[in-house]
């Protein structure tokens, strides 16, 4: 991609005004026409939110940006309704224990919201703030639970059972972040009690040991920054096997939405860390270590994405897709097409990967990165990727579910999935637009942790 050197958080004040005012719009659409009994809304068909998952991990998405929405615009309205959806609908995914996604449904509704009473964006309430905090320190358990054992460590497993490591789970580490700060751990049979800073670092260690490649020979394929989308290991053992893909097109290519995960999940949990005392990380490897395993998963993956990109920050949903080589040899010498006639971009992971590129550049002090991570925001800001017809109940147009189940919707006339949007990648880009209006106004740095 082509970075804007020149770009400054504060260029985008008023597409970011924009960006809000269509927000608002969408989220009240949703409320309005949204038939719930549907279940979760999952993605768009011809414009409109209909549900279709493996399991329910996008349920937090939606009520997560009622919540952003206030916390971008100070409009109380949505601040009612994120709370009252919290409350009354989520409690299920804090003790699902089916899912690897609490990081995802609870750190983006009751995270948020004790995160604003810690900030002083909404009133102290003793027992609003304990019903938040136990929520999450159950949710922490639960996801936390949900291991393996390996003879180097372990990880959080997907839903695709034991043996499998998604590359998306990185992310869901904040809720193991947020239950270790509350002084929560894993309590089991005779009362033995795990870390869950342990589980966190053992878990990120085993996705940069696995998923990421760093062009030290693995195989015939490995080159700096490239990704895994599922790492499979034999539980019998504990060896690894293969690498392999669900939503990518292969094991020995890039799904962009799963770089786009371990980007954002590693570089947040580098912000994290600065929150730990040493004495704490000795036990486990020390700061040094571990703050270098993952500052090196973080930057593979941004140099790659930033290599295997279109020029204005868009990604294709799969850099080694059947059909890229359409492309042309100059494909990422270009601006994305998302009306092309071989491969479908994705939206969603350039929203999820700005903010990675974003936060990088801001814990390196680097520009290559936050100039990349503001390109791709100043993209997705546009008329290009913004959703602006009011019909429309999504917000980020573009967006690419599951490519190969052939679950995305495919307009008249046109060869590939285009013009619909998702609930992750709805909620993601409102999260990035949070970050950089936050950075441009000096306000307090936009975390997920206490």
């Amino acid at each position: 991609m082509h970075s804007d050197c020149s770009l400054k958080t504060s260029d985008l004040a008023a597409s970011l005004d924009r960006f809000w005012k269509v927000s608002a719009q969408k989220i009240e659409l949703i409320n309005r026409e949204y038939d719930v009994s549907q279940g979760s809304p999952v993605f768009t068909v011809d414009g409109k939110y209909t549900t279709r998952g493996w399991t329910e991990w996008t349920q937090g998405f939606q009520y997560g940006s009622e919540i952003l929405q206030f916390d971008a615009t100070g409009d109380s309205t949505f601040l009612k309704l994120g709370k009252q959806n919290t409350v009354e609908k989520m409690a299920p995914h804090i003790t699902h224990f089916g899912v690897h996604d609490h990081g995802f449904n609870n750190v983006s509704t009751y995270g948020n919201l004790l995160r604003l009473m810690n900030e002083g964006r909404i009133p102290e309430n003793e027992w609003e703030r304990n019903f938040y905090v136990m929520a999450l320190q159950a949710s922490s358990a639960v996801q936390a639970k949900r291991w393996t054992d390996l003879p180097s460590g372990g990880y959080i497993y997907s839903f695709n059972g034991p043996h499998s490591l998604f590359a998306d789970t990185i992310r869901s580490l904040r809720v193991l972040a947020i239950g270790h700060q509350l002084g929560h751990a894993i309590m089991g049979e005779n009362d033995k009690k795990t870390s869950l800073l342990e589980r966190l670092v053992q878990h990120a260690k085993t996705t940069a040991d696995y998923a990421v490649y760093y062009g030290e020979g693995r195989d015939l394929y490995d080159v700096w920054g490239r990704t895994a989308h599922e790492s499979i290991f034999n539980l019998n053992d504990g060896n690894y096997r293969c690498p392999n893909s669900q939503q990518g097109f292969s094991p020995f290519t890039t799904w962009t939405r799963g770089l786009a995960w371990i980007m954002v999940g590693a570089a947040e949990q580098l912000e994290f860390l600065q929150t730990v005392e040493d004495g704490e990380l000795e036990p486990l490897g020390g700061r040094d270590a571990i703050e270098g395993v993952l500052l090196k998963m973080a930057t593979a993956t941004c140099d790659f994405y930033l290599a295997n990109t279109a020029t204005d920050g868009i990604p294709y949903w799969d850099t080694g897709a059947l059909n890229i080589h359409k492309l042309g040899d100059d494909v990422y010498e270009r601006e994305s097409d998302p009306f092309n006639n071989a491969e479908p971009v994705d939206s969603s992971a350039a929203a999820i990967g700005s903010q990675g590129l974003l936060r990088l550049g801001h814990y390196l002090n680097e520009p290559k990165y936050m100039q990349a991570g503001l390109t791709v925001m100043q993209t997705l800001l546009s008329d290009k990727y913004l959703s602006l017809d009011e019909s429309h109940q999504g917000l980020l147009l573009h967006s690419v579910y599951h490519r190969p189940n052939g679950w995305d919707h495919i307009p008249k006339g046109q060869s590939v999935p285009c013009g619909e949007s998702s609930m992750w990648g709805d909620y993601h880009v409102r999260e990035a637009a949070l970050y950089v209006q936050r950075l441009a106004n000096d306000q307090p740095y936009y975390k997920f942790y206490l």
